[in-house]
């Protein structure tokens, strides 16, 4: 079964990423924090996920 959560935030970091390389933005932008705030919630959303299948 797909992941939606696991998409969704692949596909929001993903469209973040390549409009913070478009626009040449600087890492405190909201957009990179949010790229960061994303790249936690992945590691997390993936950790739970592995813990869950044996």
């Amino acid at each position: 079964m797909a992941d939606l959560y696991l998409r969704a935030l692949e596909s929001e970091r993903k469209s973040l990423w390549a409009a913070c390389r478009l626009k040449g933005l600087a890492k405190d932008s909201p957009e990179r924090l949010r790229i960061a705030q994303i790249d936690g919630l992945l590691s997390e959303h993936k950790a739970r996920k592995g813990a869950k299948v044996p």
